[in-house]
């Protein structure tokens, strides 16, 4: 067992690198937009662009090769889009997982546990959420301390290592501290990418789903070959990340649709009348890369109607499920494994899938995506950290449909970086539908967990702005404001106890925002990660 030294000295190093946030606000400034315009931006042209040769030189410098992954036998579905990737990502490694066990594989191979590895990204309570490994007959658990620890630390050491070599081979003096520090390692994202694809290595996993951070095309997860990639996904677009994406959905589409791949064929939801501009991306994307796209009609989605029971929730899942179903058969196919029945033939369809693909998508789950439990308090909580228009309509929806018209409806909000106005908009015309509000309580707080230091002053003109929102929408909502997620959950708390002696139910909806969902969630469970 890892001390709790050793952990914590882990998670420090991993705090010394540069966030992806310090890099994304590389494409927000206009110092930024005018340098790629002249040729500048620390190498020449497009920011984008230089992207995927520095990831390929941090692999190297880590001792792996686009090649040496694939001669692994590291074969891996590959996840991009706006909304869905992580259901998707999550749904396709459950199915994974669960193959192992299944009659088809027992009574076919004869083999043990086929090792799956799953690579996400935000996490919500711990980075380790972020690399998952399962050794079949369910759902995987986070890497663990151990493991997560002795990776992260062996990549850092490559790392120091490669600079002192090239330090050397330059005849340079470079102090032993410098060399050791975080100045010659790659960004937060790269760095974990890196270590993910080391640890599935190490663990001889054969089986992978990697989700896309940002994009696709210059994501630093592209720089698996085709050799190591068995089927790709392009999940529901929208507009995201305009400073690197673009601003048109069709402009994110050419991005999102960069992990296409010759050979390899390619899974996306076809989009209604009206779409057809990013539609005609995607297939321009696959005829250029020399993939096959394979378009899931929603005709198709809605006659099987998804999986219930699952921990994923949502009335939009079905189409998140019907992908993963195309992307995990595609994948198994590919790695040599004959399916059984109908399922196994061209002809198939959704309703043919085995009990062993509902079983997968039934016990697939992620932290902050359509998450439910109820406290020692009896609350419901739903918590997901949906921050974009759609995504926000779509969770509004989802509370709607399961909060008691006669309870207490507690919404709890923040989104820190971007203007929360129209964010909450969409997300009150999502539970409106054609009923009344859905939130009786509206609480506005930052993300910090704890209260200020004393004589420390926190701003909080973001949840006042908010808090002006929701009162010109709904009036009658009560609203209050907060500086700290702890207050903000001891004043649900105490609403929540007021409801119970007016014998009603309490129902909490926490969205807007990844970080604010961890610090709730990490209030609530109390528990070190």
């Amino acid at each position: 067992m890892a001390s709790q030294d050793a952990y914590t000295t882990t998670l420090a190093r991993l705090s010394l690198l540069q966030s992806n946030r310090a890099i994304t606000s590389l494409f927000e400034t206009p110092t930024a937009t005018a340098q790629a315009a002249s040729g500048g931006g620390g190498g020449g042209g497009d920011l984008n662009a230089l992207a995927i040769p520095e990831m390929l030189a941090w692999l190297a410098r880590a001792g792996y090769t686009p090649q040496s992954l694939a001669a692994s036998g590291l074969r891996c579905v590959h996840v991009a889009g706006t909304k869905g990737k992580g259901s998707v990502s999550a749904f396709v490694a459950s199915i994974l997982a669960q193959y192992s066990s299944s009659p088809e594989h027992i009574s076919t191979t004869g083999a043990g546990s086929r090792r799956v590895g799953l690579y996400t990204s935000p996490h919500v309570l711990s980075v380790r959420e972020r690399i998952v490994l399962s050794g079949g007959g369910g759902g995987g658990a986070m890497i663990s301390r151990d493991k997560f620890g002795q990776y992260i630390n062996e990549i850092w050491e490559r790392f120091t290592q490669a600079a002192r070599e090239e330090a050397q081979r330059k005849g340079a003096e470079v102090p032993e501290a410098e060399l050791a520090g975080p100045g010659t390692k790659p960004f937060y994202f790269r760095f974990l990418t890196i270590t993910a694809l080391h640890a599935f290595v190490r663990e001889g996993v054969r089986d992978a789903v990697v989700e896309c951070g940002i994009g696709g095309e210059y994501d630093a997860t592209n720089v698996l070959p085709r050799e190591a990639v068995t089927a790709a996904v392009v999940t529901q677009l929208g507009v995201d990340h305009v400073g690197m994406l673009g601003d048109t959905v069709e402009k994110i589409a050419w991005h999102k649709a960069g992990v296409f791949k010759g050979g390899v064929k390619a899974f996306t939801r076809r989009l209604p009348a009206g779409q057809e501009g990013v539609m005609e991306v995607l297939r321009a994307r696959a005829r250029e890369k020399g993939a096959e796209l394979v378009e899931v009609g929603d005709e198709e989605v809605e006659r099987w109607g998804g999986v219930n029971g699952a921990k994923l929730q949502g009335p939009f899942q079905k189409y998140n499920m019907a992908l993963a179903v195309y992307a995990a058969r595609e994948h198994l196919l590919r790695t040599g494994v004959k399916l059984e029945g109908r399922f196994g033939t061209d002809d198939w369809s959704l309703s043919d899938v085995p009990p062993w693909f509902v079983q997968g998508l039934k016990e697939a789950a992620l932290r902050g995506r359509c998450e439910v439990f109820v406290d020692a308090d009896g609350i419901e909580w739903h918590a997901d950290g949906a921050h974009t228009d759609d995504s926000l309509a779509r969770v509004g929806r989802w509370f709607a449909d399961r909060a008691a018209e006669d309870g207490v409806r507690v919404l709890v909000f923040n989104q820190q970086e971007r203007d929360p106005a129209p964010l909450l908009r969409a997300l009150l015309a999502g539970t409106q539908g054609d009923r009344q509000p859905s939130f009786s309580h509206a609480v506005f707080t930052r993300n910090e967990e704890h209260k200020p230091a004393e004589g420390e002053a926190r701003e909080t003109c973001v949840q006042t702005t908010a808090q002006e929102t929701m009162r010109e929408v709904d009036p009658a909502t009560e609203t209050v404001v907060y500086d700290a997620v702890q207050p903000a959950v001891e004043h649900v708390r105490h609403m929540a106890a007021q409801a119970r002696k007016d014998c009603k139910t309490c129902k909490v909806l926490v969205t807007g925002s990844f970080h604010l969902v961890g610090a709730v969630l990490k209030t609530i469970e109390q528990v070190e990660y």
